[in-house]
């Protein structure tokens, strides 16, 4: 069998539910252009086992994705990506991600530790994007 093209990861603090989790982390795959048309996304089962989440959990996140035609499931065969969200600025992703990887050194020099450093730009990106932070 294949290698899964993307990994799963939940956090318990993000204050966003497990399966919403899982719903942005494909999103955000097919928009990085990390999961592309006919990529086959990890089964319910292990997701579940994978991430230690009921597997009604990935089901709602899946049917969520199939909902948005992102995803088509396929029975008894899989789930498979039926559309991709990446667009024509896919390339100016290579530069922006070296800026900001040597923004988190710097973060971390300053001895930021990753919720600090998480804080931090979310916070920024809301008050950028003109959201009120509670």
């Amino acid at each position: 069998m294949e290698e899964p093209v993307i990994e799963f990861h939940l956090n318990d603090r993000s204050g966003t539910s497990p399966y919403q989790q899982l719903v942005q982390q494909v999103r955000h795959a097919l928009r990085l252009g990390l999961l592309d048309e006919g990529d086959q996304l990890p089964t319910v089962k292990e997701v579940a086992r994978q991430v230690a989440v009921n597997p009604n959990t990935v089901l709602k996140a899946y049917r969520e994705l199939e909902h948005e035609g992102l995803v088509a499931a396929r029975p008894g065969v899989g789930t498979f990506v039926t559309r991709t969200l990446a667009d024509s600025s896919l390339a100016a992703h290579g530069p922006l991600r070296q800026d900001l990887r040597r923004w988190l050194a710097k973060a971390r020099l300053a001895g930021l530790d990753d919720e600090s450093i998480e804080a931090l730009f979310m916070t920024t990106f809301r008050t950028a994007a003109g959201e009120d932070i509670a």
